[in-house]
């Protein structure tokens, strides 16, 4: 169980890096969501991974660490304010520079062929 935890935390930290390293706004925020994923969950597993326990001390023998479990409701209320605020960012770039690249420059496109023909005047 333990390895297939830290593989998918492994998973989601990975793909989340690879996303935020493109130019284009919108898998930006995909990496910043799944990067944001894979903390949550490795923040919830920093809690021992435990089924069927209680998170309250005294009631039970054995208990899970509750502040884990908080840590990562407050995470998921700040991640989703994070990325309602990049969205409204990004739309407001695309807005601006008709194009959704993060460093709002335009990428170079070589000129067509009719256009050649018309800047050497053939």
């Amino acid at each position: 169980m333990e390895l297939v935890f830290a593989l998918v935390i492994g998973a989601l930290t990975a793909s989340g890096v690879y996303l935020l390293l493109r130019a284009r706004t919108f898998p930006v925020v995909v990496g910043l969501t799944l990067l944001s994923y894979g903390v949550n969950l490795f923040l919830f597993s920093s809690g021992r991974l435990a089924t069927g326990q209680q998170p309250v001390i005294g009631t039970a023998s054995s208990y899970t660490d509750p502040l884990p479990q908080a840590l990562v409701l407050t995470a998921i209320v700040i991640g989703f304010a994070m990325t309602a605020f990049v969205v409204v960012l990004s739309l407001r770039s695309l807005a601006d520079n008709d194009d959704d690249h993060v460093d709002g420059k335009k990428p170079y496109r070589s000129p067509a062929p009719e256009e050649e023909e018309e800047v050497n005047g053939k």
